[in-house]
């Protein structure tokens, strides 16, 4: 692993918080990264639900058969993207530009001394429907995936998943 990557190759999913809360600056910080995302056509398609109350997570959790550390951890995300303001309306769109604002929210984390991990919603509809419902959500606004954030009471070693048999060059 080169050295000078090592915020990639150590941003590991985190499933177990201590009880420290998160910062309001920090939180303030993740939502910058976030949006510092590239997006096609620079559409911004993303909206950003900040889950402080831990009745709302334990809710939003019961709905994420994956996820039941979000009710433990002091923060959570709730990732939406809305379809008017995606690049030519398109859901493709929306959903990359999505999990780009995600990916900088958990390297952020990382970069900020946190953990995190992304919980995903979309496409299972059941998911969907729970949080549309929950939030009133707009009929435009998709709920993409949940991130649970927090102060780590673990710490997975850094690693590469990097497969020589998966890169094909000039042909497959």
């Amino acid at each position: 692993m080169n050295p000078r990557l090592e915020t990639l190759f150590a941003r590991r999913s985190v499933r177990r918080y201590t009880d420290q809360p998160v910062a309001e600056e920090q939180v303030r910080d993740l939502l910058e990264a976030a949006m510092a995302a590239p997006s096609a056509c620079a559409r911004d398609p993303w909206e950003f639900i900040v889950l402080r109350d831990g009745e709302q997570r334990a809710k939003v959790a019961s709905f994420l058969p994956n996820g039941p550390m979000l009710a433990q951890a002091p923060l959570g995300f709730v990732v939406c993207g809305d379809l008017e303001r995606a690049h030519a309306g398109e859901l493709s769109y929306l959903l990359q530009d999505c999990s780009a604002a995600i990916e900088n929210l958990l390297l952020a984390a990382h970069s900020l001394g946190l953990g995190a991990v992304w919980l995903g919603v979309h496409p299972r509809q059941d998911r969907i429907d729970n949080l549309r419902g929950l939030f009133r959500l707009p009929a435009s606004v998709l709920p993409v995936a949940c991130v649970a954030v927090g102060h780590p009471a673990e710490r997975p070693a850094p690693r590469t998943r990097y497969a020589a048999a998966r890169v094909h060059t000039d042909r497959w």
